[in-house]
Parts: structure tokens; sequence; C-alpha cells
């Protein structure tokens, strides 16, 4: 009987045993498995899903998705556009890896649309926003940095919490392990956390015993950079920054960006900083001064710069310096008001050129603009057949810059913030759309002159609303002018490696000027080559006004409220709901204020910009009334479309269109700059002559 038992005994230890190693090699194969769930939740672009489940191996695993914002340890990634395909490299902890490939499978039209349209984009940005020195090895694009900041526990930019270093249970250069507990931090002098160290290295706190870390009574705290940091990490060597799925952090200095500020700049001298010394002469020729009423054109200065800056003066404001402040930080500001004085003589350049090389048909017609000097000004200098294939690129990107950035664009933010500070509105996008289009319609109907009327009110209005709004909310926090630019200076010159440090800052605040203002695009020259002028120069100094408008104050302003409030710190809000939650914090009903501003902005901006695409678009298929209409006809469509549905990468694709139009415009700029030159030197002489009222004696 003791045989048998010890016999069924042994047979069962080896069973068990078999089935325990099966068991274990199935948990830890040399395989790992992979499932994948794909989730398409709704017909809105941007919304898809991918969950994995992940078998085999040796836990725990690691997961590399080409999403940055997708961390390494998430098995889920979400906010990804559908048809578009993602890759994930799965890890286990004895570095087995599997790739998979995985598209979300588009299924509404905006989403077909929005996943045929990426990767053109993409290819545009690959281009617009390719790295000229880093490509050559003149610098090091990874962002580094040599310490670690340790960040108040539950602290939050618009906390109402006070946190005090209670105690530090380390002393300062001490060397500390990643999870070593190294202080304890009091909250409102009730909760005390244990606070542990991030990562290897020296500690050196910022802060002394018993002192405030953060109060949110303490101006200088809600607006300096960093104030939530009580302690840093010095690392034995600097370590490259990375994005959430392990990516290196990289700056950037992209083409377009050194193509328009070197333009600028160089403009700048060659013009004799026009920018400054002709800046009191603009607003002299802008308020009528030297005007003659006979003179060829059709709209006044004031009007073609009316019309000009309500093509610029929009959502960039607003949605666009929210995004640079938040991403650059404070120091953005610095650079951007920079980039703002140097694109005046970009300005200068091309509006003089478009006045100079306008054509006036027998009907009163005027067309003019970079088309023109392009083809006419480059075939004066013996170079025809680059003039004819630089003005017809440039109309084809106008055309669809107009549709796009200069439509939908604005129909389709106008109606989103609106409809969130009006609820009687949300779901009614489409007749919202009309009924915008109807308006835009009675407007562009009557050509230029009727669009210059408008906008030559609606400007100033629009101005007066959003100025004095911001000025009201700066005014209100005005104890808060000495750490506002402290912030500034430090952040321009002194920035963070969190911020991109000195060259991220730098490029942030040069971009945001140089998209918002379009100095160099060369949309502003088609508006002011209507002027009634006799001296194409005159028309230069009214338009380098543009950019002073736009990115000097508007901006700036918007900026400082950002800053003056201590919204720039925020973390996870950008855009427009950033600066609108900058306006609320003061007033709450300052939103409502903001949204009837930026519906002004964007009704101006598609007035101006339907003119614009016109023109490159009779151009492109004659100078004809039907062809006009046709242009109209489409354009009024397209607001309607841009407010009912999401346009995501159609949207993108269109703003590429509006920096691509900079590389043909700058081109002639540069070739005809001479020219521009000695007319500027024959404008001064007749000046001081008292001769610009009349028309120039050939």
């Amino acid at each position: 009987m003791s045989k048998i038992l010890r016999s069924a005994l042994i047979i069962t230890l080896v069973v068990f045993t078999i089935f325990n190693l099966s068991a274990t090699s199935l948990q830890q194969s040399d395989t790992l498995i992979v499932e994948i769930e794909t989730i398409n939740p709704t017909p809105t672009i941007n919304d898809g899903q991918i969950k994995l489940t992940v078998g085999g191996g040796t836990p725990p695993y690691q997961f590399k998705w080409s999403s940055q914002n997708t961390p390494l340890t998430a098995s889920e990634a979400s906010g990804l556009i559908e048809g578009y395909n993602y890759s994930v490299t799965v890890n286990d902890s004895k570095n087995l890896k599997v790739t998979k490939n995985i598209t979300i499978e588009a299924e509404s039209i905006t989403e077909n649309f929005n996943s045929v349209f990426e990767p053109i984009v993409q290819v545009m940005s690959g281009v617009l926003f390719w790295d000229p020195f880093a490509a050559i090895g003149l610098y090091d694009p990874v962002v580094y940095t040599d310490e670690e900041m340790i960040k108040t526990p539950e602290w939050t930019a618009t906390t109402e919490k006070t946190f005090i270093l209670k105690k530090k249970l380390v002393k300062d250069g001490t060397q500390v392990n990643e999870g070593d507990e190294i202080a304890i931090v009091s909250i409102n002098n009730n909760d005390a956390d244990v606070v542990k160290s991030t990562a290897n290295g020296e500690i050196n706190f910022n802060v002394k015993e018993g002192e405030v870390i953060f109060s949110p009574n303490n101006t200088k705290h809600l607006i300096e950079q960093g104030a939530q940091f009580f302690a840093s990490i010095k690392f034995d060597e600097k370590k490259p920054l990375l994005h959430p799925n392990g990516d290196v952090r990289k700056n950037s200095i992209p083409f377009i960006v050194v193509w328009l500020i070197l333009g600028a700049v160089f403009f700048t001298v060659r013009m004799g900083f026009i920018n400054v010394r002709g800046f009191k002469h603009a607003i002299d020729l802008a308020r009528g001064k030297h005007s003659d009423p006979n003179a060829p054109g059709k709209v006044t200065h004031f009007q073609a710069l009316a019309t000009a800056v309500s093509a610029t003066v929009g959502l960039g404001n607003i949605a666009g310096v929210a995004v640079a402040v938040s991403i650059g930080g404070a120091g953005a500001t610095f650079w951007m008001i920079l980039a703002g004085l140097f694109g005046m003589s970009s300005k200068f350049v091309e509006c003089t050129l478009g006045v100079k090389y306008r054509e006036i048909k027998e009907d009163g017609k005027i067309f003019g603009g970079p088309m023109n000097y392009l083809r006419f000004g480059l075939e004066k200098r013996n170079i025809k057949g680059l003039g004819k294939v630089l003005a017809g690129i440039f109309a084809v990107l106008c055309v669809g810059a107009s549709f796009g950035a200069g439509n939908m664009f604005q129909s389709n933010q106008s109606f989103e913030i609106m409809a969130s500070q009006f609820a009687v509105l949300e779901g009614w996008g489409f007749y919202f759309g009309i009924g915008l289009a109807i308006l835009v319609g009675i407007v562009i109907i009557g050509g230029i002159e009727s669009i210059a009327k408008v906008t030559g009110k609606v400007v100033p209005v629009m101005a007066i609303i959003y100025v004095v709004a911001a000025l009201i909310i700066i005014g209100i926090n005005i104890e808060n002018i000495g750490p506002a630019f402290s912030a500034i200076y430090n952040g321009a010159l002194h920035s963070s490696a969190l911020k991109g440090g000195f060259i991220g800052v730098l490029i942030i605040g040069f971009q945001r000027a140089a998209f918002s203002n379009e100095a160099g695009v060369g949309s502003a020259a088609i508006a002011h080559s209507a002027t009634k002028t006799h001296n194409p120069p005159s028309e230069g100094f009214v338009g380098l006004m543009e950019p002073f408008i736009d990115t000097v104050v508007v901006c700036t302003l918007t900026a400082l409220v950002l800053i003056f409030t201590g919204m720039h710190e925020v973390p996870g809000v950008t855009g427009v709901k950033l600066t609108a939650n900058a306006f609320g914090s003061v007033i709450s009903w300052f939103p409502y204020v903001l949204a009837i501003a930026v519906f002004l902005f964007a009704f101006s901006t598609m007035i101006s910009w339907s003119y614009y695409g016109m023109r490159g678009w009779t151009y492109l298929f004659g100078k004809t009334n039907k062809s006009e209409l046709a242009y109209k006809i489409v354009f009024l469509i397209f607001i309607v479309i841009g407010a009912s549905v999401s346009l995501g990468a159609v949207l993108d694709f269109s703003d590429m269109m509006i920096l691509a139009m900079s590389v043909p415009n700058m081109i002639g700029l540069y070739i005809l700059s001479k020219e521009v030159r000695l007319d500027l030197a024959d404008y001064m002489k007749r000046l001081k002559n008292g001769e610009l009222g009349k028309p120039k004696e050939e």
C-alpha cells in the first residue's frame, strides 16, 4: 500500500512540475503576443484610440509609440488621426520586442479628408520647417538639461493653496538617488507631504527651511517662470530632454522662419531703417496728409491699411500668441516684438512694389500685388521666365490659402468660440455658417470699395474693443508690472531647458510674429495696390504700420494679459481657451467680450482674404466679371463648410500654403530691392520739396 501511495505521490509531483513548467513557459515564452483593438468612437476627427493587450515574454512591458504624446508605460493611445498609420514597439524586461503598424479606419467624410491631407501636410512641413543649420552640423539641435527641478506636490497654476518647505530631510549638496525622501512640504499649514527625489544627483534647495515656496497672494510667484519648483537635482553630466514616448526633444531653426526674418533684417538695413525713421510719416499718410482724392486708385490710405490689418489681425493674435507663450514662456514676447519691428521693413518693400506694378483697367478695376511685380518687375530685369513661374506659383498658393486659413478656419473657430459662450448656438454650425456667408456676401459682392468701407469701420471698433479689454485686465493687475517684465526679460535671455533654452524661445517668438503679421508673404500688397496715390513708396510707408499694429500692439497685449494674470504657466490649456481663461480670471463676463471681438476679427479677415484670393483667381482664370463671380460663390460655400465640420489637416495644409507664399514673394523682393531703394530716395526728395500731392513728372 505504501508503495502504491509513494508511486502516486511521485506521479503527482511529476505531473505538477510539468504543468508548472508549461504554465511558466507560456507566461515567459520567447514570443510576445500583442492583441490590438482600434476604436473610432465618433465621426469627429482626431479622436481615434488604440488599445494593446500583451501576453508572453517577461513583464513589465514598455511601449514605444510613434505618437510622441503617448508615454512609454501606456498600453493605450488616444487622440489619434483616423486613417493614418501609427507604429508601436513593445519590449519586455528581457528585451524581447515586437513592432506593430496600426491604422484606425476612417469612416466619416471629414476623417477621410483629414487622413488624405495629413501626409501632404507632413511633406510640406518637412520642407518649410527644415532646419538648414542642423542639417550642415552648425549646432546640436538636441535640448539638454543638467538638472531636474523638483515640483511642489499638488501644485497647479490656478491653485489657491500656500506651500511651505516645512523640513529638509537632506542637506544642500547631498548626493541623492531616485526615490530618496528629501523634504516635507506643508499645504495650507495643515497637510504635509513627504517629497521624494525624482533623479540621481546633487540636490540644492531654492528656499530655506520654513519659508513659503508658493503663495497665490504673491504676485511674483504667480508670474515668474518655475515658481512651483522648490529644489533642483544637478546631474553629473547633461542629459537630453525626452518626449513622453521617449523620443529626444530637439530645437529647430525652421527654414521658413529664417527666410522671413533674415529678409526682414536685410530690408531694414537696405532701406536705411525705414521702420524707425519712416514711422511718423506713415501716421501722417494714414491720417490723409499729402493725399490727392483724384489720384488713380479706389481706396484711401487708411482704408487700404484697415483692409490689410483686418486680414492679419485675427485668431492668430489670440490663439497663436497663447500657444507661443504657453510653450516658450514669457520670454517669447520679447523676440515676438523684435521680429515685428523688423517685419515693418518687409511690408514697406512689398507694398511699394504692389502699387508700382499695378494694372488699372478702363473700367477702373485694379489688379496688383505680387503676381504683377513678380511677372513684370522680373521681366524688366530680363528674367521673364522666372517671373512668370513665381507669379503663377504665388497665385495658386494665394487661392488655396484664401479658402482655408482665410475662410474655413475663421468660420470654424468663430463658431466654436461663439458657441462656447452662447450655448444656444451649440449644434447649429451649418446655420451659423449660412448667416455668416450672407454677411460676408453682402460685403464682398461690392468689390474692394465695399470691403474697404466695411473694414474701415470694423477694424477700429474691433481694435478698440480688444485693446481696451486687454488694458483693463492689465490695469487691474498693474501691481504685477515689475514681475511681468522681469519674467519677459529673464525668459528671453535665460530660459530653462523645459522651454527650449535660449534658441527655443527665440525661434518661438520669431515664428509667432512672422506667421501673424505676414510680413514677406505678399498678401497685403494686393490690398495696398488699390490705394489712391501717385507715389508707390507712400503706400509702403502706410504698409509698414501693419506689423506694428498686429504684432507690437495686439500680439503683445495678448501676451501681457496672459503674463499679468499668471495664465502663461497653466499646463494643458492653450489657444483661445487659455486667453479666455485669462480674461475671465479677472472679470467673469469678459470672455463674452472676447468672443465678440474674435467674431469681428474672423469676419474682417474673411472679407479681406476674399479679395486676396479673388486676385489670385483672376490672374489664373481671367480678369472677367464671370470669373470673379465664380470665385465669390465658391468662397461663400466654403464659409458654410468651415462652420459645419471639423477640418484638421485640411486647415494645416492651408496654413502651409500661406507660409509657402513667402518663397516666391521674397525672391522677387530681393531682386527688386535696389529699385525700391532708388524709388525711396526719389520719394524723400519730393517730400522735402512738397511735391507729393501731385502726379510725378516723367
